[in-house]
């Protein structure tokens, strides 16, 4: 952070004193400077803001992707909690350390750091959620900088850093959905666990977030639960849905009516009615 300030006011004073023939024989070795200069005026004229008055705000932007847990706003760093921090233990399991070495295995040995992804993946389907423990233990795994690893956690909204309940809802509300009724959907499902976006039943059984699409679009409005998509709800099957698995039912995936087959037509198929062919093969190539 210091060194973002230190460097903005190196640039600032030089762009204040052009009048420095010093500074001029600079600007003329290095041409891109003074729009470089124009840039940064700019954006100290944003600054001069009554909600931005503090150079800090430009060295604390959050330039990350992730899509935080509560659907907005949020931060992608870390910050300590009780269930959160670098004391928190947290040991691959024998079979999971087993599948570890599978999916190194799949990597060259110099570019084994492509095993991030699944190895955190593989961290979160364990402990149900990212913590920071998970994270440092992959780096060591792989042996490459923790920030190496913190870097693709907080970029991909797939990985949830901070504590959730047992079972996370992911709530689709992009355009799709929400023209084939995903709000009263949305509702049903508050109304029905009582809390709302980024929060978390009282027995930690529930968590409900707000997602991006999830690609099901042929059977909006839809939910995924734990991985698994349940399509073209209304309010009452997602509530069946939740039911179902307080019970510790498997609720069944796909689509909640009972007359369709996939993304398949309500009315039923309309081509396609034929044994699906396989492709072609050539025949002058010996496989």
């Amino acid at each position: 952070l210091r060194e973002k300030r230190f460097l903005f006011f190196i640039l600032w004073d030089f762009s204040n004193n052009n009048k420095d023939n010093s500074n001029k024989r600079l600007s003329a070795s290095f041409p891109f400077l003074p729009t470089m200069m124009l840039s940064l005026r700019r954006s100290v004229a944003l600054l001069q803001r009554p909600s931005l008055t503090m150079i800090d705000s430009v060295a604390r932007c959050r330039f990350g992707t992730s899509r935080p847990l509560l659907g907005g706003g949020g931060h992608n760093f870390h910050i300590d909690t009780p269930d959160n921090n670098a004391a928190t233990p947290f040991e691959f399991t024998d079979e999971n350390m087993v599948e570890v070495q599978k999916i190194i295995a799949k990597y060259p040995e110099q570019y084994k750091q492509g095993a991030t992804m699944p190895l955190l993946d593989l961290a979160q389907k364990q402990h149900g959620w990212l913590p920071l423990v998970a994270m440092n233990k992959v780096a060591k795994i792989l042996e490459i900088p923790p920030m190496k690893v913190y870097e693709v956690a907080t970029f991909y909204s797939m990985y949830i850093r901070e504590k959730v309940g047992k079972n996370v809802i992911g709530m689709c509300t992009t355009t799709p959905c929400m023209l084939c009724g995903s709000q009263a959907v949305e509702k049903a499902v508050k109304d029905y666990l009582h809390i709302n976006y980024g929060e978390t039943t009282p027995d930690d059984k529930f968590t409900l977030i707000e997602v991006e699409c999830l690609g099901a679009c042929a059977n909006a409005p839809m939910m995924q639960i734990g991985g698994v998509f349940y399509e073209d709800l209304t309010p009452e099957t997602a509530v069946e849905v939740i039911k179902k698995i307080e019970k510790g039912e498997l609720p069944k995936p796909g689509p909640q009516r009972d007359d369709r087959r996939v993304a398949e037509p309500a009315g039923g198929k309309t081509t396609l009615f034929g044994e699906a062919l396989p492709p072609p093969l050539r025949t002058d190539i010996q496989f």
